[in-house]
């Protein structure tokens, strides 16, 4: 009977269940001839879209489910799936100790997103200390002198502020929460950054789409979005600035979150551990953020491990133009060529030259 589980259904099995649950999803058969992934949420609009473009290019299916990244994590530390995807990076020593790697595969923004009538998107601003405020639930109304002061130019109204944020282990809020941590020490004292918070106050959405959609419906609420997914609700919800390091408002998208990419060094970031948030540059959008695909030293199963290999080199170097055209940022080829000498010095089990004559 599994096996005639369809991908909508499997996906709202994964959302809503423990993941043993997805464990056992992932286990049927009908699964077991591709590779499998899961994971980030933030990264399956560009993920969708290789996925198609390189089944189209190569006749080869590869299943990705946009789980969150804290279930992506235990699926793949368990082996349940060939690849993971987190937009949190682990520590070199846990890939150690897992017998993980990773690598990053796409660069993005979180984006605070408001439902407020009469705010279009771009138009309002926030600092993080602002936001820190909010989400801790010091400042209550959007008329607020605080939030006022930063808007001048809006009127805000004197409207209770409902606060949205994830329920489920995510890389955004990760970086969301990465990045309040940078600026606010109240914050980092009392909620800190991971990839689930004790959140003291507000409304759970699961996955990108769930706090999307809270926040489409419920006015004068706040939450934060992977920037492609608040591009896709425009007609209900709004994006805003975030002031960066240089003390500038800046708007969130491909340049911006390169700008923010620039500055990283990843050649000394061993296993390429390494945040964006706060990053420095007049035009740096800062709360920038990679998407990181993490694999086991030793698979399961070399041959979809060689097939994993050779989608992912596909996508770092021939899906450009669906990443730009979802406002993500692709890797320069330097790095890809980092990327490339690390799978040869990690990944010895793999035919990697094998597979870089599919495409």
């Amino acid at each position: 009977m599994m096996k005639h589980l369809g991908l909508p259904i499997i996906f709202a099995a994964l959302v809503f269940a423990p993941p043993i649950v997805a464990t056992l999803i992932f286990s049927t058969p009908s699964l077991a001839a591709e590779p499998r992934g899961a994971g980030s949420s933030f990264v399956a609009p560009v993920m969708a879209k290789w996925i198609d473009a390189y089944k189209a290019q190569s006749g080869t299916s590869v299943s990705y489910l946009p789980v969150g990244s804290g279930v992506g994590l235990g699926l793949i530390k368990s082996g349940a799936v060939d690849f993971g995807a987190s937009d949190m990076p682990l520590d070199p020593k846990e890939l150690d100790k897992l017998g993980l790697v990773q690598f990053p595969i796409v660069i993005g923004g979180v984006v605070p997103v408001v439902n407020i009538a009469g705010v279009k998107p771009g138009q309002i601003r926030f600092t993080g200390r602002v936001l820190a405020d909010i989400y801790l639930g010091k400042l209550r109304s959007w008329n607020d002198p605080a939030i006022q002061a930063i808007n001048p130019d809006l009127k805000l109204p004197n409207a209770p502020i409902t606060v949205v944020h994830r329920v489920d282990e995510s890389g955004t809020t990760f970086n969301w929460s990465n990045y309040l941590s940078k600026i606010s020490s109240q914050w980092k004292a009392t909620v800190g950054e991971g990839t689930s918070v004790e959140w003291p106050l507000g409304l759970g959405g699961r996955g990108n789409d769930g706090v999307a959609g809270l926040v489409s419906v419920i006015p004068g609420s706040i939450g934060y979005l992977e920037y492609a997914y608040a591009l896709q609700r425009l007609d209900r919800i709004s994006f805003g600035l975030v002031q960066n390091s240089a003390g500038n408002f800046v708007r969130p998208n491909a340049a911006s979150f390169q700008a923010a990419a620039s500055s990283a060094d990843w050649e000394t970031a061993r296993d390429f551990h390494l945040v964006l948030t706060d990053a420095p540059g007049e035009d740096a959008y800062p709360i920038t953020a990679t998407t990181f695909l993490l694999m086991k030293k030793q698979p399961k199963s070399p041959e979809r491990m060689a097939t994993v290999i050779d989608f992912v080199r596909w996508s770092l170097e021939s899906g450009k133009s669906q990443a730009e055209m979802l406002n993500y940022v692709s890797l320069p080829a330097a790095l890809i060529q980092q990327i490339e000498l690390y799978w040869q010095q990690n990944l010895e089990a793999l035919t990697i030259s094998a597979s870089a004559g599919k495409h």
